[in-house]
Formats: structure tokens, C-alpha cells, sequence
């Protein structure tokens, strides 16, 4: 098999296609973070973004997209940021880790959501993990490859009434919380595709002000994720279209939303809203009309991304299985590297795997976040955390 590497925002067009069509041939690639629009964001924003093209008979059947940092450490393209990594490649192909490294010039790579299905990586797995998600086509499985029609089927009914049947006390106390916040306000509006860019700009306002809030790490601080995201808001393809969300109330932004979408996947990306607005529950309204207009706009799944999250609990239908670990190959720098990042993922994971550990480490980052903007801390990061909104029996729900 020859193996060639391209610059990811050079990728010609020819490569562009083969890429698409290679996403459209299997479910398991369909998710628009693996979409070359993506990895080439990555590459004229940050720099450093690769593909390795796997060619059989002259054809290109797989395509490996990757970050190279100094000394030959690689990681999955936007590794932090991307919700779901893999070698995205036509049925039937085979290829070998270590070999696949060397063509690449790799030590060491580094991965946090990869795709299951991915077998010539497991021996170099570390841990898997839940990725909630909200089938949305007739439960995503009604013709056999999602939820299978049964439980966690969402029906022709649609979302809303799937969790009408499941959350019925959710669902009504986010309706009517809904509904009393267009009296108190104006009509409630929701766009899906919202193009104002300015919008977009709340948005990332009022991301970073949350995380500030609640001590967490503010992304959009960093220039090339802002850059990321504009770039990302213009792309329009049918593998890969920049999707900002908005509910208004009257001609208010109550909350906003930002993320990905192909063809059949809509990831779960940013979600802010006003936080003056907070006990309105306006992370949940988001998360319900985003999952009804994408359900009408074709989509078959709206990913939640990996995370032990309270209202991912409630939301999801099912569950898929993603992966983290390192690949490597006999290096100083690969043995260096893994000894390093290894323990920090593993205190991390050991945190947010144990309730206790994580609300006392939640408190904890709320308290810096209250010390550090001088006032009170609202709890944006959980808008469905007051009690009206907990349905019954969330704590004992699992899949």
C-alpha cells in the first residue's frame, strides 16, 4: 500500500471527493470532524495539520488526518476539540499502526474519541468511553443500523414526543418554562441556520464568560480557535456545514449554539446562553429544537459528544463507545511523551469517572470562577440542575 502526506488545507480536489465519497460508503465515518473541511480548518488556523492518503491500485481508499508537533509527536487533528478521530477509510481496507506512523514520520500518536470500529489501533488502547447521542430518523434504527427500533427509538412522532414518553416530567417543565418565558419576553422564536455573524460573536461571548465563571479553561482566549470557528461558520458543503442555532424570545437571543453537521451527523459543539436567563433552563430548549430541526433537515443523529453530563443523561437515546490511548513506535521521544501524558489523563479520567470526586472538583472550579470574576456563580454550566427539572428516575438510568 503506498501512503502519501498532504498539507490538509492543500488537499486537492480530486482527494476532496474520494474523501466524501469514502465518508458516505460507511456510517461509522460520517461524523463531520472527520470531514477533510474540518482538518483543514485546523491547518490554516494553527498550522501543523497532516493527511495520509492510503492508495491501492492507484486509488486513494483511505485518509488519516493528523497534527505533527516537534520531535515527531502526532496527535489527532484538534485533539481537545474534536469529538470523534479516525483513519477514515473504504470497507474491506487494512493497514498497520506502526507502518502507518513510519509513513508518517511519527514517534508517537495521541488520540481522546476514537471511533470504535478502528481495529488496527486497539492494541494501543487505553480506555473507552460513553458518547451519548439523540438518533433522530425514526430512532435512527428503524431500518436496522441505529437503535435498532427498540428501546431508545424516537418514532415518526418525533423527538419531543419520544421524551414526552420517557422524561414526561422533563419534558413538561422544559416546555412550560418555555412557553413562560415567551410571555415574559416575546414570542419564541428558534432558528437553525442562523448566518448573522454577529450572533456567532455572542456566542463566544458568552462561551467565555461561562467558562471564566466555572474556572475552566477559556477557549475562545486562544486566537486560532476563535479563527477555527469564523472559518468554520462559512463552510457550506454537504459533508461539512457550519451550523449556528439561536433561540430568541421576542427579538432577544436567549441561547446560542454552534457545531458541525454533514449529511446524516450533527455534533454537539458550543451551547451558551444568557445567563441572566439561566433558570429559564435555555440549555435544554437549545438541545430540543436543535434535535427536531436537524431531524427535519435529514440528519439521523445528533452527537453529544463524549462526557459524563447530567442532561446528556436525559437526552440521549443510546450510547456509542469511543477510545483514547497513544500508538507508538520504538522511540525515546514516544516512551517520553506517553510517561508524561499518561498519569495527567489518568487523574483526569479517575475524577470524572467518580460522582464525588467530580462534584467536589465542580465546587471547587465554581468557587476560582466566583473569586475570580469578584461575584456570584450561576449554574450555566447546568441549567437543568434545579429540581423542577429533574424528571424521575434520571439517576438510575443507564444503557
Amino acid at each position: 500500500m503506498k501512503i502519501t502526506n498532504h498539507r490538509a488545507e492543500e488537499l486537492s480536489t480530486p482527494l476532496i471527493e474520494a474523501w466524501h465519497r469514502t465518508m458516505k460508503e460507511s456510517p461509522d465515518y460520517g461524523n463531520p470532524f472527520l470531514a477533510p473541511e474540518f482538518a483543514a480548518g485546523v491547518g490554516r488556523s494553527r498550522g501543523g495539520a497532516r493527511v495520509a492518503v492510503l492508495h491501492e491500485r492507484g486509488e486513494p481508499v483511505g485518509f488519516f488526518p493528523y497534527e505533527r508537533t516537534a520531535f515527531g509527536v502526532g496527535r489527532a487533528v484538534g485533539l481537545g476539540l474534536s469529538d470523534c478521530q479516525a483513519l477514515v477509510h473504504r470497507p474491506g481496507i487494512s493497514w498497520d499502526a506502526r507502518e502507518l506512523l513510519r509513513a508518517c514520520g511519527l514517534s508517537v500518536f495521541e488520540f481522546d474519541h476514537l471511533v470504535e470500529e478502528q481495529e488496527p489501533f486497539g492494541r494501543y488502547v487505553t480506555g473507552t468511553f460513553a458518547s451519548p447521542v439523540v438518533d433522530l430518523k425514526d430512532g435512527g434504527g428503524a431500518d436496522g443500523d441505529g437503535a435498532e427500533g427498540g428501546e431508545g427509538a424516537v418514532g415518526a412522532d418525533g423527538y419531543t414526543e419520544w421524551l414526552r414518553a420517557t422524561y414526561p416530567g422533563l419534558a413538561k417543565t422544559t416546555l412550560k418554562k418555555e412557553r413562560r418565558l415567551g410571555r415574559d419576553l416575546g414570542e419564541m422564536r428558534f432558528v437553525f441556520d442562523e448566518r448573522d455573524p454577529a450572533m456567532l460573536r455572542r456566542l463566544m461571548r458568552w462561551k467565555s464568560a461561562q467558562y471564566r465563571r466555572t474556572a475552566r479553561m477559556d477557549r475562545f482566549a486562544r486566537p486560532w480557535i476563535v479563527d477555527l470557528v469564523e472559518q468554520l461558520f462559512q463552510v457550506r458543503e454537504e459533508q461539512f456545514t457550519g451550523v449556528l442555532s439561536v433561540v430568541y424570545a421576542g427579538d432577544r437571543p436567549v441561547a446560542a449554539h454552534f457545531g458541525p453537521m454533514s449529511s446524516t451527523v450533527f455534533a454537539a459543539w458550543f451551547t451558551a446562553y444568557d445567563p441572566e436567563l439561566r433558570y429559564y433552563s435555555p440549555g435544554l430548549i437549545m438541545h430540543l429544537r436543535m434535535a427536531e430541526a436537524a431531524g427535519r433537515a435529514g440528519v439521523r443523529v445528533l452527537d453529544l459528544g463524549r462526557g459524563d453530563k447530567e442532561y446528556k443523561d436525559w437526552l440521549k437515546t443510546r450510547e456509542l463507545r469511543v477510545a483514547e490511548g497513544f500508538v507508538t513506535r520504538p522511540h525515546p521521544v514516544a516512551t517520553a511523551h506517553r510517561l508524561w501524558r499518561r498519569p495527567v489523563r489518568g487523574l483526569r479520567n479517575t475524577v470524572l469517572a467518580h460522582p464525588g470526586l467530580r462534584e467536589q472538583a465542580d465546587r471547587l472550579l465554581k468557587t476560582v470562577g466566583k473569586v475570580r470574576t469578584g461575584g456570584s456563580v450561576p449554574t450555566e454550566s447546568r441549567p437543568e440542575s434545579r429540581p423542577e427539572s429533574r424528571p424521575e428516575g434520571a439517576a438510575t438510568r443507564g444503557r
